[in-house]
């Protein structure tokens, strides 16, 4: 029978008890991912931890995924995800990449320096969106900034509704603005590029060094990979925090409704547009150049909506391509063995 009350405190949901029958409650066991590794996983159950053997036949997953084990911890099956992050695997590769699952927040984790992007912080918005994950801005190196409220206004400016926090993650009582987030069973992860504290505010969090800390290039304020992997960690209090490494190349797939989503002024202006299809670039009536000329919306915001949406589209359909493809591959595997069983019975 399942430990609930120790379940609870790894984030288990009512979401995730519907998906069981009473027989898999009586004589089965979950588990959930805290660490992937090339040749294994590591589980965190009612019972402790414990690690699975990975294998090509398991389906895919990632740090936070719920899986179903039978007694002597095999894996049944993957539990359906609450929310997912994922993006187009970094490189030339055509394939999606899982971050991270059933993620209750987000810190998006960005430095008030040379390094500072709205840009990117969009784009990591839209991450988050789509997930249907609460963001939270986080910008960090407040104790190197000598007005780090022109940054928080900045981010203000996307979105009223977002909740921004500036601190010095190294200042424990700087990082305590946070752990409104950080309650009993709630999942929080960071994202962000190298280099802009994330392992200094999970540990400032945790309050120990868990986690190796870099210094940045002081001539352009980049960062060096210090997270490696992604890992899930219990708190004391009862909450779980993510780090994840930093991403150089976050490249969006099959994400419209969360750009569309973090660019909702620019919906609102362009359904004022004279045509439903305009394009905004000159055609007679358009609001969004209308908006741009009087000073409400910013070109740069424009521009930045423009290259999301194209870029999703574009990485979405290359993966779906590529997924019918193999897809054909294994169909038509599948009728030469066949053929090769029916002739070898002829014989």
């Amino acid at each position: 029978m399942l430990n609930l009350l120790a379940l609870n405190h790894l984030g288990w949901r009512p979401f995730f008890q519907q998906q069981l029958s009473l027989d898999e409650l009586e004589d089965c066991s979950v588990a959930r991912v805290m660490e992937h590794h090339r040749s294994s996983y590591e589980l965190m159950s009612d019972e402790g931890y414990m690690a699975l053997p990975a294998n090509p036949n398991y389906p895919a997953m990632t740090v936070g995924d719920w899986v179903l084990l039978d007694r002597e911890h095999r894996l049944i099956r993957l539990f359906e995800r609450q929310s997912l992050f994922s993006r187009k695997a970094a490189g030339s590769r055509v394939t999606a990449q899982l971050i991270a699952a059933n993620v209750d927040t987000v810190f998006i984790v960005c430095s008030m320096n040379q390094d500072f992007s709205l840009n990117r912080i969009e784009r990591y918005l839209a991450l988050a969106h789509e997930a249907d994950v609460e963001p939270v801005i986080v910008l960090t190196k407040a104790d190197l900034c000598d007005e780090p409220e022109q940054y928080v206004e900045q981010v203000r400016q996307l979105d009223s509704l977002l909740m921004v926090e500036a601190v010095n993650a190294l200042d424990i009582s700087s990082v305590e603005v946070l752990m409104s987030w950080c309650r009993p069973g709630q999942t929080v992860a960071f994202l962000g590029s190298s280099g802009v504290g994330k392992s200094t505010l999970f540990n400032s969090i945790f309050q120990e060094n868990s986690q190796h800390t870099s210094a940045i290039r002081e001539e352009d304020s980049k960062g060096r990979h210090t997270t490696t992997s992604r890992s899930l960690r219990c708190a004391t209090g009862g909450f779980l925090l993510m780090d994840t490494p930093g991403m150089r190349e976050l490249q969006l797939a099959d994400c419209e409704q969360g750009v569309e989503q973090t660019f909702a002024d620019i919906s609102e202006i362009s359904s004022q547009c004279r045509f439903s299809d305009c394009q905004h670039d000159g055609e007679p009536g358009c609001a969004i150049n209308a908006a741009i000329t009087n000073g409400k919306l910013d070109p740069r915001r424009l521009s930045s909506y423009q290259k999301l949406m194209r870029e999703q589209a574009i990485n979405g359909a290359s993966i779906a391509e590529r997924r019918a493809a193999d897809k054909q591959f294994v169909k038509m595997c599948k009728t030469i063995q066949s053929g090769k069983k029916a002739r070898k019975h002829e014989m």
